[in-house]
């Protein structure tokens, strides 16, 4: 095996690979989008290079059909199970990340007008029901299934994430309802009170 630096695609590769059996990239992309990339964003391309290079490595054998639609069939090898089961067992030093474009404009409310934050409110509240009904339909497909049933843990975070974000973006809507988003003038007005004040 060579000495081939190994990223978190890396090992979501292994695994997947670990957990379906023989796959092609076109399985992994799928077997991602319907798991792993709820909660791990990263460029489908690089389900399409990164076996290659793990085949390479000596993690994972390659078979190409001769026949027919001639896929690329990858299974993972001994040293690409040492490696992965290594990972899985480090502790994990890196923080939470959240990264969300709603709550960067959110933080820039006082450039706009309330009416623009309650629609953000209000396209973020139809978002993160959407999702919740999208996790909802994958706990009620498939937790009772035996073979995935163990995978399943993670969906319970993801709801508990996204309803927790319902709930704030609610808040927001009701907060923007109440008139605690002063629209521009009044914001303008007292900056330049406040402006005053620091002269004199």
């Amino acid at each position: 095996m060579s000495s081939v630096r190994l990223s978190t695609t890396s090992y979501v590769v292994l695994g997947m690979i670990a957990l379906r059996g023989p796959s092609t990239p076109y399985d992994l992309k799928r077997a991602v989008g319907r798991s792993v990339g709820f909660f791990w964003s990263f460029p489908h391309a690089q389900l399409y290079s990164e076996p290659k290079r793990l085949e390479e490595a000596g993690l994972l054998d390659l078979h190409e059909e001769q026949h027919g639609r001639r896929r690329k069939l990858y299974t993972i090898t001994e040293a690409g199970q040492t490696a992965l089961r290594a990972w899985l067992k480090e502790p994990v030093n890196a923080h939470f990340e959240l990264r969300d474009i709603a709550e960067i404009k959110l933080f820039f409310n006082e450039l706009v007008e309330p009416a623009d934050v309650a629609k953000l409110a209000v396209d973020q509240i139809h978002q993160h029901e959407q999702r919740i009904a999208v996790y909802e339909d994958m706990r009620r497909r498939y937790s009772d299934i035996d073979a995935v049933s163990n995978r399943m843990v993670t969906l319970e975070l993801g709801l508990g994430m996204e309803r927790a974000a319902l709930d704030f973006w609610r808040g927001v809507a009701a907060q923007v309802e109440r008139g605690e988003f002063p629209d521009s003038r009044a914001r303008d007005h007292k900056r330049r009170k406040t402006s005053r004040r620091r002269s004199t």
